[in-house]
């Protein structure tokens, strides 16, 4: 058995399959020939992912049998660093400090690594453009972040770049504006016309099923229920349908509570859920086929849900200035708005 090093960033071990191999699981059987120095779970990824060869041929089933005389081959990639790294990502900067950077995030864009999304965040063109002054704050994975937008939500987003600023910059958003200092606002087009022209929705989120990345309108007494309350206002009407059924309007949408998907969650509550979202509006994507050509396949095609953060306004969290960020729609839903409006 030998471990060398075979490339940067890599081991290599080469074992040569004894008696007692014969018959036995190849996850098994590794995890007991090599001492243990691997986890049965990480040998049967490590396989899975190719790092895994018998006589030269990659294998990628943990279950495999081996037979006496096989050349078993593992090589360990080097393990992803503890910490994110600065990438060159462009950002849309609207205002910058020594305190504080506010951006105008782009759709896709999502803010910190997370499973399925080690890198090409936020968080790594934060650094790549901060530098080590974010080094810490917030926590490793999110230096910066004290709120953020879906991955697929567009608008104004600020991030902290020193300590004082990321603790006062938090006490603001988990007081959610209720002492005044912070103001959110989005703008969403929905289907559907709310019966009144402004109200407010209260009612608590939880996980919706064991579905850990969505959430759903849930009894306040349930253990993961999260109190949550929006307020909204409709801007446009677009009643342009004879049967109303394919109807839509442009909502501002704003946060006394920040839940996770809240105003996603809460306009489908009262029927009336977001363009182009496929969570939680699903059923709605029908309508589309009785808009006229091409608004029809505008809204087919729209690959997000129509939400963009326009108003960020909040004080200063070291000057104590009051700070207020306005930001269009982007290209993607303007156009998609225009369309509304053409009718």
């Amino acid at each position: 058995m030998s471990a060398p090093d075979n490339e940067a960033g890599t081991a290599l071990e080469e074992i040569v399959a004894g008696e007692d191999a014969a018959g036995a699981r190849l996850d098994q059987w590794l995890a007991s020939a090599l001492d243990g120095r691997f986890s049965r779970s990480r040998l049967q990824a490590l396989i899975r992912d190719g790092h895994v060869a018998i006589g030269g041929t990659a294998v990628t089933e943990p279950k495999r049998k081996l037979t006496a005389g096989d050349r078993i081959r593992l090589v360990t990639p080097e393990p992803e660093p503890a910490e994110p790294q600065g990438e060159a990502i462009p950002l849309t900067i609207l205002f910058e400090d020594a305190d504080i950077i506010v951006i105008d995030k782009p759709a896709g864009l999502v803010v910190h690594p997370g499973a399925g999304n080690p890198t090409g965040t936020l968080v790594n063109a934060l650094i790549h453009h901060c530098g080590a002054s974010l080094s810490g704050i917030g926590g490793v994975r999110r230096p910066g972040i004290v709120h953020r937008l879906d991955k697929d939500t567009s608008g104004v987003m600020v991030a902290a770049k020193n300590d004082i600023a990321h603790r006062a910059l938090a006490d603001a958003f988990a007081d959610h504006g209720r002492s005044g200092g912070l103001e959110r606002a989005y703008k969403a087009l929905v289907w559907g016309i709310p019966q009144r022209p402004a109200g407010t929705i209260d009612a608590a989120l939880g996980r919706a099923g064991a579905d850990r990345t969505r959430r759903a309108v849930v009894p306040e007494g349930r253990p993961d229920a999260r109190h949550a309350v929006t307020a909204y206002s409709v801007l446009e009407r677009y009643d342009f349908s004879a049967d109303g059924k394919a109807d839509t309007a442009l909502v501002e949408c704003r946060l006394e509570t920040g839940r996770t998907h809240q105003i996603r969650v809460h306009m489908a509550h009262i029927g009336h859920p977001l363009i182009g979202d496929r969570d939680y509006g699903a059923a709605f994507f029908t309508k589309a086929n009785r808009l006229p050509e091409p608004l029809r396949d505008i809204v087919l095609a729209f690959p997000r849900q129509a939400l963009h953060a326009w108003l960020l306004a909040f004080d200063h969290p070291v000057t104590g200035e009051r700070m207020r960020f306005e930001t269009g729609l982007p290209a993607d839903l303007s156009a998609l708005v225009d369309g509304f409006r053409a009718l």
